[in-house]
């Protein structure tokens, strides 16, 4: 193991040229837990450092393991919250509660998507596809597919599923970008919601919107201080849909009463909300652009899928394998154990790489090569037990209509232009990528 690789896979400035999958797969066959290091980063000060997993089996048994490897403990970020106070407040927000205050919220989110809404949300995806790519063709045959395309789709869908209204969606847009994009100058300061435009509650909202500091850089989005506009915005959400319900996913969510008679109560629904609003966007506005890459450099598969459309359901769990959107999620030991061998002891960090475990060669065979016809699919782009994602049928459904609208209504696509990508250690993200099609 190499010192030097283990920084090249921590540095989010390696990504922007794209995942080390050599490196990966030389760390997974020879060791499949690595120890790496945590140097201080622009807004990440030193740290303990972190195991990363790198193995399928092992990241499986670790997500599926919460009594011993916890989300609560620490948050499920790498980088530790700043401040005791920091931590409790990542606490409050489900992504990282351990069962059985997990288990509360996440069934009464299940119960809300009933089938009439689930109905109802397939009905409005087809149409946001349907306009989304009349947009496409009704412009220049140049296109930038990651803003212009694949940015708006997850947005909407979650306006339908928040019950935001539509005019507010690109407030979604700003803070998804200032969360996941902190590590990247082009993001950390988004700012591309015009309040002018907005609702009332936006207009409300935008006034908190923070200023960056004299060292050009916002405050920290993991913080509640750092998130004011989010969560003012949010809390007059929740008091709208509480006593004006409007038979969205959040009005069903707010009339409920868990298995002890309580309702979920307002700040539970602003971190309900920031975790729809920022990881329910981000996974698939970057799942999305990859899945253009993967058919713009295998045009076999392309043209395979324009002439049976009843292949996308496999090619877009290829997809999510392939280019696995997000990379990596944090564990905290609870107790002394090991992992591959490797002693672990409590209250150490535990990283999961799904970038290496989704290409695994003990689990795919070539798993470098994207493969439409792949079966079955035992990716991780979903994560894994208790916390495995609340909204997977409903981002496949979004790729697959998406995708089947776009190959359906153009003749060609083709790369107009090198992509540009997220510098983050979190998200495969990607920021720009241009494209050329033929209708």
């Amino acid at each position: 193991m190499s010192d030097d690789a283990t920084a090249l896979l921590h540095d989010p400035v390696t990504y922007e040229t794209g995942v080390p999958f050599e490196v990966l797969h030389r760390l997974r066959r020879e060791r499949g837990i690595v120890r790496v290091g945590e140097p201080e980063q622009v807004g990440w000060p030193e740290g303990p450092g972190y195991w990363l997993v790198l193995r399928h089996a092992d990241v499986t048994a670790v997500l599926r393991d919460p009594a011993t490897f916890s989300s609560h403990t620490g948050g499920t970020q790498i980088r530790d919250p700043a401040t005791p106070q920091d931590l409790a407040y990542v606490r409050r927000m489900m992504l990282n509660m351990d069962p059985p205050e997990h288990s509360r919220l996440r069934r009464m989110l299940a119960r809300s998507f009933t089938p009439r809404a689930v109905a109802a949300l397939g009905e409005r995806i087809a149409e946001h596809c349907r306009r989304i790519v009349d947009r496409m063709l009704a412009g220049p045959r140049e296109v930038d597919f990651a803003r212009d395309v694949a940015a708006d789709l997850p947005l909407l869908t979650l306006a339908d599923v928040l019950g935001v209204p539509a005019e507010d969606r690109l407030l979604l847009y700003d803070w998804s970008n200032r969360v996941i994009g902190w590590q990247d100058p082009d993001y950390a300061v988004s700012a591309a919601f015009d309040p002018s435009r907005g609702t009332d509650m936006a207009a409300k909202a935008i006034t908190l919107r923070p200023e960056p500091g004299p060292d050009g850089r916002m405050p920290d989005p993991r913080s509640r201080a750092g998130m004011p506009d989010l969560y003012a915005y949010a809390a007059l959400l929740g008091e709208r849909k509480r006593t004006e319900p409007t038979g969205d996913v959040m009005s069903i969510l707010m009339a409920q009463r868990d298995d002890a008679g309580g309702h979920v109560t307002i700040e539970e629904f602003e971190n309900l909300f920031w975790l729809f609003a920022v990881a329910g966007n981000e996974t698939l506005r970057n799942g999305i652009p990859g899945g253009m890459i993967a058919l713009l450099t295998h045009p076999d598969a392309r043209r395979a899928l324009r002439a049976d459309p009843g292949l996308l359901p496999d090619a877009v769990e290829e997809v999510l394998r392939w280019w696995t959107p997000v990379m990596v999620f944090r564990r905290t030991a609870t107790k002394d154990t090991e992992i591959a061998g490797q002693p672990i002891a409590a209250g150490e960090k535990v990283v999961v790489s799904f970038a290496s475990a989704n290409r695994d060669e003990a689990v795919f065979a070539e798993p470098d090569v994207f493969d439409i016809h792949r079966r079955p699919t035992a990716h991780l782009a979903f994560g894994q037990g208790p916390h495995f994602c609340l909204g997977a049928q409903l981002a496949r459904l979004q790729m697959r209509t998406l995708f089947a609208e776009l190959l359906a209504r153009t003749s060609w696509l083709g790369a107009a232009g090198e992509p540009t990508f997220l510098r983050s250690n979190f998200q495969r993200g990607v920021k720009r990528l241009p494209i050329r099609w033929e209708p």
